[in-house]
């Protein structure tokens, strides 16, 4: 085998990347491979948009069945996007007896299963690299580097737009609307921003990382979801009085024969590599039981470094055509009849300690009054910032807490906004103490 042909259905941004990867490495690709890749067809929408890439006449194509139909491609990239189309394509390229790579993480956080499923059943390879963290090889290293583990935690900072956001709030002040503008005019946030302050793209990401840490196929509604929209530059600058920076974390834990799956804003020990993760850059933190701590840190998005992923789904595809295998690694690293269904903590029993920012009336007993609340449901204080700063006749109380339970610390909250003293909703904000102590 001297050659093998790949088509691709979707030449945007990554799909660019993809081919000027493939061409500029075309010599370092063949070395390493052994065979030529060569793509044979593209399917876009757009056939006129000048990619900077000259193509053979009769590659491009407006028809992305012409991509899947042609006998003599082996190899189907995915790089549509959505969930809609993108998976009719994935379906029917299997369907074919063409193997797939895709980085469409909010198809395979949703549908996974029955793509995996139809491909085993076809003796097929699904590449997805590309789908968690960009060019970081975290994939790779939870299904092979890490198999010998039991992991205990997943970290990850694995939205670039929010970390873009937090960063700049952090390192150089402005307003959460603000510092979202000026990433939209720099091109790191969308015109519609939700899918990333809100946490949505992470919570497709993590999905996909349990998974694969645990050998299951997790419902996208059984993470607890929050993003970074009501983050403040008043709470940065409380965090960093007591030692922390905010981050937007994916969290997942192995606890009790549980599995905690959530996201949302975390303060983060200012020592914590996690916490020196900023701008448009991925981490993540991984504690396996037998390997100890591990972080993966690189760009999580952009044209080369995802196309670095694709190509490299490709490579370890086509080298199993060599070897005439398929399936040789699980999906999800773990046989079929291994994946089980796991229980998911309720975030109502989270433990763990707690940022809160009162704004009271500046007056005698107010502290008092916050203190017994919080007394009443179990929850003990660790520390106390009281500053002379007044907003609107009111003064920000911040207290950080011993472990609380959350649903404890709700059922307060709500007592305390009630109380005469308190004049805005209280902002509660987790914080990750200890991240590379096994659970």
């Amino acid at each position: 085998m001297d050659k093998v042909n790949v088509g691709l259905i979707g030449f945007g941004t990554v799909g660019t990347g993809v081919v000027r990867v493939i061409k500029e490495n075309a010599g370092i690709i063949k070395d390493r491979l052994g065979a030529e890749l060569v793509i044979k067809r593209i399917a876009d929408k757009d056939l006129t948009r000048d990619r900077g890439i000259n193509l053979d006449e009769g590659v491009l194509t407006g028809d992305a069945r012409e991509v899947i139909r042609d006998p003599d491609i082996s190899i189907v990239i995915e790089l549509v996007g959505g969930t809609g189309a993108a998976r009719d394509f994935i379906m029917e390229s299997l369907s074919a007896g063409k193997h797939v790579v895709t980085a469409n993480k909010a198809l395979l956080s949703m549908y996974g299963k029955d793509i995996f499923e139809k491909a085993r059943k076809a003796g097929l390879d699904v590449g997805f690299e590309a789908s968690v963290g960009g060019g970081i090889p975290i994939i790779k290293a939870l299904r092979e580097g890490l198999v010998a583990n039991r992991i205990d935690s997943i970290y990850g900072i694995i939205n670039g737009t929010s970390n873009y956001i937090l960063s700049k709030m952090t390192n150089e002040g402005g307003k959460f609307e603000d510092v979202l503008r000026r990433a939209q005019e720099k091109g790191y946030a969308e015109a519609d921003p939700s899918y990333d302050v809100e946490g949505t793209d992470t919570a497709h990401k993590l999905a996909i990382l349990i998974n694969l840490a645990y050998g299951t196929y997790i419902r996208l509604q059984d993470i607890y979801t929050e993003g970074i929209t009501r983050i403040s530059q008043l709470d940065i600058k409380f965090a960093r009085e007591f030692g922390y920076r905010i981050k937007l974390l994916a969290i997942a834990k192995a606890v009790d024969g549980t599995v905690e799956a959530r996201i949302h804003p975390t303060m983060v020990p200012a020592t914590h590599p996690l916490a020196t993760v900023d701008g448009v850059y991925n981490a993540i933190h991984l504690r396996g039981n037998a390997v100890g701590s591990v972080m993966f840190y690189g760009l999580g998005a952009g044209m080369m470094p995802t196309a670095s992923a694709v190509v490299a789904d490709l490579v370890d595809i086509c080298r199993n055509l060599k070897q005439k295998t398929a399936g040789r690694i699980p999906p999800l690293s773990c046989t079929e009849d291994s994946v089980r269904d796991i229980n998911i903590k309720d975030i109502n029993s989270l433990e763990i300690p707690y940022y809160l920012r009162f704004l009271a009336i500046d007056k005698p007993g107010a502290l008092s009054k916050i203190s017994g609340v919080l007394g009443a449901h179990n929850i003990s204080i660790s520390s106390v910032i009281q500053k002379d700063r007044k907003i609107g006749g009111a003064v920000p109380l911040v207290i950080v807490t011993h472990n609380a339970v959350e649903r404890e610390l709700r059922s307060a909250i709500a007592e305390i906004e009630k109380l005469d003293i308190i004049l805005d909703k209280v902002v509660y904000i987790r914080i990750e103490e200890n991240l590379d102590a096994a659970n």
